[in-house]
């Protein structure tokens, strides 16, 4: 006689967070789980943002969900640990982001609440919707006590998103370059002053000369409206794959790749160009 077959148990947002809650259980919980904080888990958040963008980048849809819960467990944690010390819990969360959703688009909501909503024909453009955005998120700042059109903005962001945020925090009040040209002309300038740098080889001075470059190009991919962040971790990614067919094609061929000369070197890399049609 056959074994009934037993469906499969389909989890919800309430079984994760009972699970949470018996992972920090002080009696029976997991011993690693109940040493973290808000400090030892930022590095593991940060972590899973990034995996999550690479598997977007990368078109592994397939892999996607299991990068998003990643990322929903870290949100989950830190909820759990906030809770235990009556800061706030998961359900602050869910509250404070819907209400604050609510708020930032009137457009959809024109009641405030969920059920409100407009009239189909009430059109409303892009450039409408960015401008009540970026006006509800200053007023959100102001309240939170953020004086400063560069305010709030986390030093813990890479440095290139910092940069290009900030860049177009002042470019909203009029402080900005009218003329890609312009921009381009800046990347020179910064080129030029490293190069007058170079012979004197002082450290302090050529970092400095160097971040000057990576600002005014985050200021030039802004005004060609590419992300930098973006587009130098297809860069990077695309040097990578090149690199990674080069030392296949030497190993195949009995050869050690630092045993090469530069000339070779750039052979093979000629070959990895057009071998790998990136």
């Amino acid at each position: 006689m056959s074994k009934p077959v037993v469906a499969e148990r389909i989890y919800t947002i309430n079984d994760l967070l009972y699970l949470m809650s018996r992972l920090r259980d002080p009696e029976t919980g997991c011993p690693w789980d109940l040493q973290q904080d808000f400090a030892s888990l930022a590095p593991y958040m940060l972590e899973e943002v990034y995996e999550a963008v690479d598997t977007i980048e990368r078109h592994d849809l397939s892999h996607l969900a299991e990068e998003l819960g990643d990322l929903l467990f870290q949100v989950v944690f830190h909820a759990q640990v906030a809770s235990e010390q009556s800061h706030f819990d998961f359900g602050d969360v869910v509250n404070r982001l819907t209400g604050k959703l609510l708020a930032r688009h009137p457009h959809v909501f024109p009641g405030g609440t969920l059920e409100s909503a407009r009239e189909p024909h009430q059109l409303i453009s892009t450039t409408e919707i960015n401008s009540v955005w970026e006006q509800k998120k200053h007023r959100e700042r102001e309240s939170k006590g953020h004086q400063g059109v560069l305010a709030a903005i986390p030093a813990a962001f890479p440095a290139l998103i910092r940069a290009q945020k900030i860049q177009k925090r002042a470019a909203k009040v009029g402080f900005d370059w009218t003329d890609v040209k312009d921009v381009i002309n800046k990347v020179g300038e910064e080129i030029a002053e490293l190069t007058v740098e170079l012979p004197a080889g002082d450290p302090a001075r050529l970092e400095d000369e160097i971040g000057d470059i990576f600002f005014s190009l985050v200021n030039l991919s802004r005004h060609l409206q590419v992300d930098a962040e973006t587009s130098l971790r297809k860069a990077t990614r695309k040097f990578e794959q090149r690199f990674s067919w080069m030392e296949e094609q030497i190993e195949q061929q009995g050869k050690s790749i630092d045993a090469l000369s530069p000339v070779e070197l750039d052979q093979y890399w000629c070959k990895a160009k057009l071998a790998t049609d990136i």
